[in-house]
């Protein structure tokens, strides 16, 4: 099978162009979100209230044809409310499933360390199987299923730490900053119309690009993408050196290395290209590596940072010819 990489740019420029409608700025965010999609992976959110991240899921699940749900996350919700009950019903005798929000294609987890972990734990099979069990019984889940988990970056108070296996699931951490100042100009006129992104977003403005089957369809073609055999042990040295290194507690396993791969491929894509070069892989690494990443305490006293030591790393580790 060949790349038909006219086909891919065609319909990622339009997609951009589509949510470009609706977000303002935050190109390298939408690229992020689009990687997780197009690799059927998750992402993990990050940002402070107010820069759109919530909005920035609505509009892809709108331009890429798939359904949205959206799940506050609070300390009193249980499992049940994502996944659904069984309910008896009355006029047939007999207990019929009540399906939860999880039961979509793009599910927005708002705020998802306010749960503890016994709830957020009700999304780790959907995540790694894209089904449900609920009173022992397994439900399959839309093979598009994407998972995108929101957190405040500031705010601490009342919360629960993802747990490393849950944070494992997540193959990008996408960090949303606040726009530029030209950016937040522009959103501020266009508030005192009514073209702000919330009116344009439910005014019909944004057309979809592809629909459900067509998404599927379209992740063959990254297959082909061209990754050289010395690429591939780029990566893998990347991930192993996370594990050797002193000021690391936990390192980046083997979910790592795939995820370094598949996001590579569509980074490549992205930029126009149907192989995939050191600094697709460099591109990428931080928002791959980076959430997976625990330091010891010590160095953390210190003053070291995850982000810093990952870039230290890709410094280190050489760069195949």
């Amino acid at each position: 099978m060949t790349v038909d990489l006219d086909y891919l740019k065609d319909v990622l420029g339009r997609t951009r162009a589509e949510v470009a409608k609706v977000i303002i700025g935050q190109d390298a965010v939408v690229d992020r979100a689009l990687i997780a999609i197009l690799t059927n992976n998750h992402a993990l959110i990050e940002g402070v209230p107010g820069v759109a991240k919530t909005l920035l899921v609505r509009t892809l699940a709108l331009v890429l044809g798939c359904d949205f749900a959206r799940i506050q996350f609070t300390p009193d919700l249980m499992p049940s409310d994502i996944t659904g009950t069984n309910v008896f019903n009355l006029q047939q005798n007999a207990f019929t499933l009540l399906k939860g929000p999880i039961f979509t294609t793009f599910l927005l987890a708002d705020e998802i360390n306010r749960a503890p972990a016994k709830t957020q734990s009700a999304l780790l099979q959907a995540m790694q199987e894209r089904c449900v069990t609920i009173d022992r019984e397994s439900y399959a889940l839309s093979p598009n299923f994407t998972v995108f988990a929101t957190q405040n970056p500031i705010e601490y108070e009342g919360t629960y730490p993802l747990p490393e296996a849950q944070k494992d699931r997540f193959m990008l951490k996408v960090n949303m900053a606040c726009p530029e100042r030209d950016d937040e100009l522009t959103l501020a006129r266009r508030m005192l119309g009514s073209d702000s992104p919330e009116e344009t977003l439910a005014s019909g403005a944004v057309q979809p690009v592809l629909t459900p089957v067509e998404l599927e369809r379209i992740r063959e073609g990254f297959r082909a993408v061209t990754v050289r055999e010395e690429l591939l042990a780029y990566m893998v040295d990347i991930v192993r050196a996370t594990r050797m290194r002193d000021s690391i507690l936990v390192g980046a396993g083997p979910r790592a290395t795939q995820g370094l791969l598949l996001a590579s491929r569509v980074t490549a894509v992205l930029d126009g290209r149907d192989f995939v070069t050191p600094d697709d892989v460099k591109e990428i690494a931080s928002a791959v590596l980076t959430h997976r990443l625990v330091l010891r305490p010590e160095y953390e006293i210190e003053g070291l940072t995850v982000p810093e030591v990952v870039q230290d790393l890709l410094r280190e580790v050489a760069v195949p010819r």
